[in-house]
């Protein structure tokens, strides 16, 4: 058993750490965030050219086929970065529920144009309905939030009353409201609904639930990235930092703060990389596995975010410093698809001899 990435993929990380380190700065997300900007729209034209936005997506639709653990390496790097691009919302989310759950008609038509970058797309997250999106007649009528990077999309996949609706926003009968979003550079809408054409999606129950368990493996690489990142950057301004004629990283208690993260981090990579091992050779055992990466993940980031905050002191709280990238994506990333209580609940269903 290989309990390392291949040459492959650590080929694949690098390539991506080192674009998203050219074109994805802290300096670069402050630019985007006092610019007003939803996105970093030449970042993702990049990760279009170099074959990133397909990396999933089946050859035969313009992808390059690769796995779920291929596609996990580029969430970690893009967590790693902050990076400010519709890649969950849009790749992970939307383009897998057209591949499970589409039409011939539907996959040639939808799939070429976002592994190029051309189309955006996003998805609702499950139980993200006020009051509900109803579909008759091939029409769309009510209001769902909240959905992410809905103001870039031009096309999004919604649940309904019937199973997953495929409805493009840019029409009469679509009113996109942007929310209040904790996190700039990820910003959510409410979607409202009055009459708007639709098209169904062939998704059953657990086809459904199985679109969202894949992405939750993949948030959780997004997750890991992220609390690495927390976890390096707390290190070095704790060796930089001194304190009564000491570096502080010659404190105990921030040792122990660091050594904690790194225990976190790496118990929830090992969750993450049997996750993406289950969504390709042993779907039976996703389900349990989406759910402790899932978990597992949420906590190290959020455990990295919050002491990288503590480590840097009074500092780290303001705009200037950079830990507020990473705690302010930590917050967003841990209410996408549902809360912890929800992916408990999902876990505990799922482990044998337990109800």
């Amino acid at each position: 058993m290989n309990f390392d990435l291949s040459d492959e993929q650590k080929m694949l990380a690098e390539q991506a750490r080192a674009l998203l380190s050219e074109h994805s700065s802290y300096e670069r997300l402050r630019q985007l965030i006092d610019a007003g900007a939803e996105w970093d729209e030449p970042l993702w034209r990049r990760m279009a050219d170099l074959g990133f936005l397909g990396a999933a997506i089946p050859e035969e639709f313009g992808g390059l086929g690769l796995s779920d653990l291929d596609q996990g390496v580029i969430a970690a790097e893009l967590g790693r970065a902050n990076a400010a691009t519709p890649f969950f919302s849009s790749i992970v989310l939307a383009a897998n529920a057209v591949r499970a759950a589409g039409s011939e008609a539907q996959k040639s038509k939808w799939l070429p144009a976002i592994a190029s970058g051309d189309v955006v797309a996003t998805m609702s997250y499950p139980g993200s309905a006020i009051p509900g999106v109803l579909l008759k007649g091939g029409k769309l009528s009510g209001q769902i939030a909240p959905i992410a990077d809905a103001g870039v999309a031009s096309v999004a996949i919604v649940g309904t009353n019937q199973t997953l609706a495929l409805v493009e926003l840019d029409q009469p009968g679509v009113t996109r409201e942007k929310l209040e979003s904790f996190d700039h550079l990820r910003p959510h809408y409410a979607l409202t609904f009055d009459g708007a054409k639709a098209e169904l999606l062939d998704a059953n129950a657990a086809q459904i639930a199985a679109i969202y368990d894949r992405a939750a493996v993949q948030a959780a690489f997004e997750a890991v990235g992220g609390a690495e990142a927390c976890l390096y950057m707390a290190r070095d301004y704790a060796a930089e930092r001194r304190i009564f004629g000491r570096p502080l990283s010659s404190y105990q208690a921030i040792k122990h703060k660091l050594a904690d993260i790194l225990l976190a981090v790496e118990f929830a990579k090992s969750n993450a990389y049997f996750a993406a091992w289950a969504a390709d050779d042993a779907p039976d055992d996703l389900p349990l596995a989406a759910a402790a990466s899932r978990l597992s993940a949420s906590a190290a980031f959020e455990q990295a975010a919050r002491e990288n905050l503590q480590v840097h002191g009074g500092i780290g709280y303001t705009f200037e410093a950079n830990c507020h990238f990473y705690y302010r994506r930590e917050r967003t990333l841990a209410l996408a698809l549902g809360g912890r209580q929800a992916w408990a609940d999902r876990l505990i269903a799922h482990v044998p001899g337990l109800r």
